[in-house]
């Protein structure tokens, strides 16, 4: 279990094929590994993966095709989110996630807020139909990892504002229209919706 408050920011800096999947090399940059172990679970841009391999600050990943399927840029070097698994004594600051990325979304909008002298930024995303159903005005959301709250939703596209704090810690600050990102919804909306379809 995560929470989306990103701890780091680091980098993929290689990928293998090995066959239809992938084994990624994450640098972890300032990120404390101390007492990350094989077997671990950390947040790559939102997505779950398992420690294979660590080496002082850099830990490899090996990435299955559905992962690939439902996500995005795992597959390629760049900069990624990173969070460390939830211990049960840390504090839930954002929200539950289970790091079982849905898909991915596309950005609308990326720009600066109007008038609005702390600087926020409005991040409209574009999500596909089949998440859109989970993602309600004032519930959470995760973007590539990152624990945020839904301001508006019309149709499938849905807003929500990032303050300079989180654009200063994620890699959100360096999206721009027609990027693609990994998307989470809220866990609770997801077995409410199930419960609801289910026939009796």
């Amino acid at each position: 279990m995560f929470t989306g408050i990103v701890l780091g920011v680091g980098r993929i800096t290689h990928t293998t094929a090995q066959g239809d999947e992938l084994r990624i090399a994450v640098d972890a940059g300032s990120l404390d590994l101390e007492g990350v172990a094989i077997g671990d679970s950390i947040a790559v841009n939102g997505c779950c993966l398992t420690v294979v391999v660590k080496r002082d600050a850099q830990v490899e990943f090996d990435v299955s095709a559905e992962t690939l399927r439902c996500t995005c840029g795992l597959d390629r070097a760049g900069e990624v989110n990173l969070e460390l698994a939830l211990r049960l004594s840390d504090r839930l600051g954002g929200h539950l996630l289970t790091g079982h990325v849905d898909g991915a979304g596309t950005v609308v909008t990326f720009e600066a807020v109007a008038g609005d002298a702390y600087g926020s930024w409005l991040l409209v995303i574009d999500a596909p139909p089949a998440i859109a159903r989970f993602i309600a005005p004032k519930g959470s959301i995760a973007v590539d990892g990152v624990s945020l709250t839904v301001n508006t939703v019309d149709g499938t596209k849905f807003a929500v504002n990032l303050s300079p704090h989180t654009l200063g810690v994620t890699t959100l600050s360096r999206l721009q229209p027609g990027a693609r990102v990994n998307l989470e919804s809220d866990l609770v909306a997801r077995y409410v919706a199930r419960l609801h379809d289910f026939p009796e």
